[in-house]
């Protein structure tokens, strides 16, 4: 992916490591449209970083989905990078005799079912450039689960298959599948107290390395692993997959 020069779309632009993303690649001299589904934070973004495009979704809804991709077609016909990033978590209990399973279905819908029918809604326009990215946020825990949030860890394992697959479909294309799979950062997608948790990789440093993996090319197998997230991505190879379970088990 060139780090400049692009007309980018950002799902779930409008906070952590989404917007970290957006103004990192804004000031790198692109086109950055950033779609979420809070006005108000679509309006603080845009007037902080003028020239960013803000755009409301609701990846929950399939109609909205439908009518953003027709939208966006038509107004950034060079649209050459999407990053599918919005995402949510949810903890579940399966020890208990009532399981919320409402929870489990809305996780489904916004980290995997969007993810596809926004893909699948804007790889024409992909393809139709010279050079394009699809790339998805995925996470560290696709590869050992966080025990509290078993549908949120299966939903990053999911993409991570599909996009080996996508590689794989798209390889004679145009188009370059990455994934993009942070380690613990602090934001607040789980809730204030991640954003000041030690345990958690401070957000501009994570976005800072990102962007220099970026720049370098340094990517193997269409993955982007900061230092921190390797101990994960690698855990079952390096036989601590157990212990790391365990470990997250704990917290």
């Amino acid at each position: 992916m060139n780090i400049t020069g692009n007309t980018i779309l950002i799902t779930g632009g409008t906070s952590g490591i989404g917007r970290a993303l957006a103004e990192a690649l804004h000031a790198k001299g692109n086109t950055v449209i950033v779609a979420g589904r809070r006005q108000q934070l679509l309006d603080e973004i845009t007037q902080k970083n003028p020239g960013i495009v803000g755009l409301p979704l609701d990846v929950a809804d399939t109609n909205s989905i439908h009518s953003f991709v027709a939208q966006v077609k038509e107004r950034f016909p060079k649209l050459n990078v999407l990053v599918n990033n919005a995402g949510i978590a949810r903890p579940e209990d399966y020890t208990a005799d009532d399981v919320d399973t409402a929870a489990a279905l809305a996780t489904l819908q916004t980290n995997i079912t969007s993810v596809i029918q926004l893909t699948a809604g804007l790889l024409p326009t992909l393809r139709a450039q010279p050079k394009s990215t699809l790339m998805v946020t995925t996470s560290g825990l696709a590869f050992v689960p966080f025990p509290k949030a078993p549908v949120y860890s299966a939903t990053k394992a999911f993409l991570h298959n599909w996009l080996d697959a996508l590689r794989y479909q798209l390889r004679e294309t145009s188009v370059e599948v990455l994934e993009l799979a942070p380690p613990y950062v602090q934001t607040e997608f789980g809730g204030p107290q991640q954003a000041t948790d030690p345990r958690a990789m401070p957000l501009d440093a994570f976005t800072n390395e990102v962007v220099q993996i970026l720049e370098d090319n340094k990517i193997e197998k269409g993955e982007i692993l900061v230092e921190n997230v390797k101990p994960l991505r690698w855990a079952e190879k390096n036989g601590q997959y157990q212990q790391m379970l365990e470990m997250f088990g704990s917290f």
